[in-house]
């Protein structure tokens, strides 16, 4: 591998990564207040395992082919226009309501820091139209300009990540814990799915990555077991500080585990701090998706990446999210769940593992198996993504 390819894979594996680091890990400790600690640990493993192994079946039909596509042209070629019509209404659901619970969050966060700091009042669909909007000009620089800024964004969160455990670490009741409710666990798969959502990147991917199997395969693993650890000692973190009973408020009026730092007892610094840890994930996430839709969006509707072109897809990708937060400011749980529980579910549990069976039984010169275990393990992925569709209609 020469060292062009690595330093791209490295920025494959933050990309990835940051598209799973965002806005879902503000609303999983609320969520995981119900079950525990350690119930939650189990269901982020199992959601982790379950979309790694769906985003490999997804490459492997995505490199048995040698042009550059997008998921939309993968199920058209693969399942034909029925089904690249239900790919098409999926598509816009998930990613539409991932943008909706992005601007939402980002314009709280704003709004928040403003209103504590310089005791100015802004709604918050002002400031996620502010964000959209800075986010939007490096989006349309492109894929290269974006990924640098990434890396920027990337490093405050790290850094702000890395001072409030600092911070809070000494502060954790560890008893808190090892409280649990483990029939409620099942019902976070949902927002777990949405966790390590980067599926839709994978196209970019691989033709940033020159298709080079070995550089994609391992930027899709590490770059989603990275925010599984992030994620775990994040509810460690958030679980031990905050008393369960403090975490009804925030269920309640589907706020973010940053509002519940900031009304708990845990002090302003580490409540500050995961302000910013939260306006870092967000804008990374935001960046990824929004990047990956632009690319959706411009194969679907097959439109030119000019500048003319480009302004156009920009203003679909964005717009219709900030109406929505000036609409409904409150959304933000209610969106991430709806994403993952059916969004998320179906486009990327169900569409990879049909296609990833049509085509292993089909004559492609070009397919090769990635994601080992045969037939067996496809229905397993299957008929437990059709679960979490029925644990969805259940909440």
């Amino acid at each position: 591998m020469n060292s062009s390819l690595m330093s791209r894979t490295f920025g494959a594996i933050l990309l990835v990564a940051s598209c799973c680091i965002g806005t879902a890990m503000l609303g999983l400790p609320v969520l995981s207040a119900v079950p525990g600690f350690l119930p939650s640990t189990s269901m982020l493993v199992i959601g982790w395992g379950l979309m790694c192994a769906s985003g490999l079946l997804l490459l492997e039909v995505n490199l048995s082919f040698q042009d550059e596509v997008s998921l939309l042209t993968l199920v058209e070629r693969t399942l034909g226009r029925g089904a690249k019509f239900v790919c098409w209404v999926l598509y816009l659901f998930l990613f539409y309501t991932l943008m909706v619970a992005f601007v939402t969050g980002s314009g709280l966060l704003v709004g928040d820091a403003l209103e504590r700091g310089m005791r100015v009042h802004v709604q918050p669909g002002i400031g996620g139209a502010v964000c959209a909007l800075l986010l939007g000009v490096w989006i349309f620089r492109g894929v290269q300009k974006a990924e640098r800024v990434n890396r920027v964004l990337m490093g405050g969160l790290v850094l702000c990540y890395v001072a409030l455990f600092a911070v809070g670490v000494p502060h954790v009741q560890t008893e808190q814990l090892f409280s649990h409710n483990w029939k409620a666990a099942p019902l976070l798969l949902p927002v777990v799915l949405v966790s390590f959502g980067f599926h839709n990147l994978i196209p970019t991917l691989v033709g940033y990555l020159e298709r080079d199997r070995r550089s994609l395969v391992w930027s899709m693993i590490l770059g989603s077991l990275l925010p599984l650890l992030v994620y775990v000692s994040w509810e460690g973190l958030i679980l031990g500080l905050v008393p369960r009973d403090g975490f009804q408020t925030a269920l309640n009026h589907g706020e973010m585990a940053t509002e519940v730092l900031k009304n708990g007892s845990t002090g302003v610094f580490v409540a500050e701090l995961a302000q910013g840890f939260a306006f870092f994930a967000i804008t990374t996430s935001f960046l990824g998706v929004a990047l990956s839709f632009v690319d959706f969006l411009a194969d679907g509707l097959g439109v030119a990446k000019t500048a003319l072109g480009k302004s156009g897809l920009l203003v679909l990708v964005l717009v219709p999210p900030v109406l929505a937060a000036f609409l409904h400011p409150d959304i933000f749980l209610q969106a991430l769940g709806m994403a993952g529980g059916y969004g998320a579910a179906t486009l990327f549990g169900f569409f990879p593992v049909w296609m990833a069976w049509k085509i292993r039984n089909q004559k492609n010169p070009f397919h090769s198996q990635i994601l080992p275990g045969g037939k067996f393990v496809l229905l397993v992925l299957f008929f437990f993504t059709a679960w979490i569709v029925f644990l969805q209609t259940q909440g």
